[in-house]
Parts: structure tokens; sequence; C-alpha cells
């Protein structure tokens, strides 16, 4: 029988030449990939991410979202006006790689509390925020218990002569967060807004746009803005509607009363019977070339006229 085997090209040795002689290091099965020797491994390790011990925990709810008692805020300027008013509310915080250089002390504090506070990806980042517009930071917190305001809450503002802004149905949360915004740039403490479905609320949408201004701003809510503005104008306020037409021109205030400011809805303006109650409208007065302001925008130019430059 003919042999097909090939002979063996490499020199043959004997003796301990032809002993078997395990390398150095961990054995290993077959098929099992090789280690990098240590001095490798140390020279590739990436640099851990900087979280507390207890980052490696489960997150409430879904890693993209709150629950519904949370909300999100996006933005440096949102997240440190929360972190100076209320450490203790923020949850969990997220944020990417250029703004993890400036939030050492928030981590910090997070990491003593053993709360999350993690680096993501941008895609991550976008996906918790749900939102584009996160600016590189993303903070969990608890969601605001609104409060409704009782005849002694209004005495007590009217007392010490604190300017109210009252919101009827308001229903773009970026809306409510740019009269935010103006509210705490000119010193407005409070706001009330409609306890309505159609009202916005204190959102994540209406903190990004609010720029902080929300953690500056209390925001009240009741049933009845009727009863409500009756109810200032018994307290000693001068409850001034902002009216498309109809209101005048002026935006004199008397100057011993403290101002309560009524903005309407973006589409239908003040209910009638709102508008009713207030103790004077006014209309702010335009060329004509479009009917009417954004209510965000009148609402800050009626703050400066009525409260700001009367200082």
């Amino acid at each position: 029988m003919a042999n097909f085997s090939k002979p063996d090209p490499r020199p043959r040795g004997t003796g301990a030449a032809r002993e078997f002689v395990a390398p150095a290091g961990q054995v290993r099965q077959r098929g099992e990939a090789a280690p990098y020797p240590a001095a490798e491994r140390t020279a590739t390790k990436r640099p851990e991410r900087a979280e507390p011990a207890a980052a490696g925990e489960g997150l409430r709810g879904s890693r993209s979202g709150p629950t519904r008692d949370e909300l999100k805020l996006c933005g440096l300027a949102a997240v440190r006006a929360r972190f100076a008013k209320d450490p203790d509310s923020i949850l969990r915080l997220f944020f990417d790689e250029p703004t993890s250089r400036r939030v050492g002390i928030m981590s910090k504090v997070l990491a003593q509390a053993k709360k999350v506070y993690r680096c993501v990806s941008p895609a991550e980042l976008e996906k918790i925020a749900g939102s584009v517009h996160h600016g590189g930071i993303v903070a969990v917190v608890k969601a605001p218990v609104l409060r409704t305001p009782t005849g002694d809450n209004l005495r007590s503002w009217a007392a010490r002569r604190e300017t109210l802004l009252v919101l009827d149905r308001i229903g773009n949360a970026h809306n409510l967060g740019a009269l935010a915004r103006t509210a705490a740039f000119f010193g407005v403490p409070r706001i009330v807004i409609a306890e309505d479905g159609a009202a916005a609320k204190p959102s994540d949408a209406a903190h990004r746009v609010a720029e902080g201004g929300l953690e500056h701003v209390e925001v009240w809510q009741t049933k009845d803005l009727v009863a409500l503005a009756k109810a200032l104008a018994a307290a000693g306020y001068e409850v001034v509607g902002a009216a498309t037409r109809g209101g005048r021109p002026e935006a004199n205030r008397a100057a011993d009363k403290p101002v309560a400011l009524v903005l309407g809805n973006e589409e239908h303006g003040l209910a009638p019977e709102l508008a009713q109650a207030c103790t004077r409208l006014v209309t702010i007065p335009g060329v004509g070339a479009v009917e009417s302001l954004n209510v965000s925008v009148a609402g800050a130019v009626l703050l400066w006229e009525l409260v700001a430059r009367r200082r």
C-alpha cells in the first residue's frame, strides 16, 4: 500500500531536545484567548469614570427617563440653580465628557450621598434627556408638589408687597418656562397657574426654557382663577389683566398697592369672567401689523412697566 505521508522537513533532535516545555505564564484551554501581559494590561487600561459605589445599582424606572414623580432638568444653568437651592432633591446626574470637568463638586456631594452620577455618551445623554437640547447635563429630581393659595397666603403676600404673576390656561410649556425666567429676572417670587388639564405645568420642557428661573420662583395652582382674582383685590392687590384689545395703553400702577398681573391663554386670551374680575385691563399698543405679542413677550414688557421700572 502506497504511503502518501510527506517527510517532516524539520530536523529531528534526540533525547531531551524532543521533550515539550510549557511556556511561562497562565495555563489556558484550547481556543481560549491569550491574556495580555501584565505590563501591557496596565498600559492599555482605560481610565475609570468617576462614579460612586452605588452607580452599579439598578435605576428606578427606565434608564432613559424618570418615573412619574420625577423631572429631568437639562442644562448647566438649571442644574446648578437646583443644586444651590436644594442639593438633596437631585436623585441622579448624567453628563457628557466636556461637562464632566465642571461638575466636580456636584459629583462629590452625590458620591457622599451614595447617589448615581455618571459620564455617558452623547447618544445616551440624548436618550435620557428625551431631547437633543440637554446642554450636556441632565439631573433627575423630585417633582414639586403644587400648592393652592389660601386667603392667609394672599394677605401675607400683599402685606409684603410682593408682585404676583397669574396665568390663565397658558398651554405651552415653553411659554411657562420663558415667563418663569422673566419673573425670576425681575424678582417676582410667585406664579399661580390654573389647575386645568389644558394648562402647562412646570415640566421638563418648562424647566429647560426657564434656564434655572423656576428654581427662584414658586409655582402655585388654583381651580378657580376668578375667585382668586377677587380674593387678591380684597387682600389689597391691584389686579391688572392683559387684554389683546379694549384695555388702557397706560401701565401706571397705584403707588400704595402691590400688583398681580394676569395673562391669558395664547389663543383665546383672558376668559371673559376673569377679565371682569380684574381691577383694570391694560393693552400694549402696537402699529397693527400683527394682532398681538407672544404671551411671554407681553409678560416681560408688562412686568417691566408695572414692576421693575417703578422701583
